[in-house]
């Protein structure tokens, strides 16, 4: 399908993301993956870096005037054109031999995301999406455009997070119990996985209490070209404020309501 404005970085985000696969496949269950401990004390990859690596390389050939911004190399993404990079989001997955990985690529403009590629190679899934242009998955029945789900009561509402720990540091525990308490249903997908699946319509709130911005700038036009709402705990729709909710639209407010602090 065509993508009026972003036809050729959606087709360059596509490449990137083939040129990801083919290292992150290759190297997933890998007895000799060399593990390292970042400052933070969260895991690296040689596969994470060599990702990184090799998308760096495509990008200063194809796009020289870029910034890049990625997790493992660094760089900036505050102002013009920048493309933000997670070589591999769900490293503690990749590194237990669970399937759930992804890479993520977006492409973001003056500080807004306009482009968003995630492919997840061992789920044979990606996700992908330009403004104004809707979302888009694939997997081997073929692909669909992505629309958010129509659950406008949070008694009937699919909740995910990535860690209940992590409300205790960087937020609340027990607002976000609260809003358990308030939904239908919870569990912990985490990662890239939760909100892509809030864009499917699968799941319909996605909080986050603690995310970095190569975690979520392609989550964030993925979920709103889907139809639904991307923002902060507090409600600005960034994707680089540290927090991160994906909502179907129509609980989103109502999720900020509770986890108000």
């Amino acid at each position: 399908m065509t993508v009026p404005g972003y036809e050729d970085d959606l087709a360059l985000a596509t490449r990137l993301a083939d040129a990801a696969d083919a290292i992150t496949t290759a190297r997933f269950r890998a007895l000799d993956l060399a593990v390292e401990r970042k400052p933070d004390r969260t895991p690296v990859t040689d596969a994470d870096t060599a990702v990184e690596d090799a998308i760096r390389s495509v990008l200063a050939e194809a796009r020289p005037d870029d910034a890049v911004l990625g997790e493992e190399r660094g760089g900036s993404a505050a102002t013009g054109r920048a493309w933000v990079l997670d070589p591999i989001d769900g490293t503690k997955n990749f590194l237990r031999g669970v399937p759930v990985w992804a890479t993520l690529i977006a492409l973001v403009s003056d500080g807004d995301p306009v482009v968003g590629m995630i492919s997840a190679p061992l789920l044979g899934r990606r996700w992908w999406a330009a403004s104004g242009s809707g979302a888009f998955s694939s997997d081997s029945a073929g692909t669909r455009r992505l629309s958010v789900s129509g659950v406008s009561s949070l008694s009937d509402a699919y909740l995910s997070t990535t860690d209940l720990n992590s409300w205790t540091e960087y937020h609340s525990r027990e607002k976000y119990l609260d809003l358990v308490d308030a939904c239908w249903e919870t569990r912990a997908f985490g990662d890239f996985w939760h909100h892509v699946l809030v864009a499917e319509g699968a799941l319909d709130v996605a909080a986050e209490c603690i995310v970095n911005p190569w975690d979520v700038a392609a989550a964030q036009v993925i979920v709103t070209e889907a139809g639904g709402r991307f923002s902060d705990l507090d409600g600005a729709g960034r994707y680089d404020n540290g927090s991160a909710l994906s909502t179907n639209g129509r609980l989103h407010d109502e999720v900020l309501r509770i986890l108000k602090r």
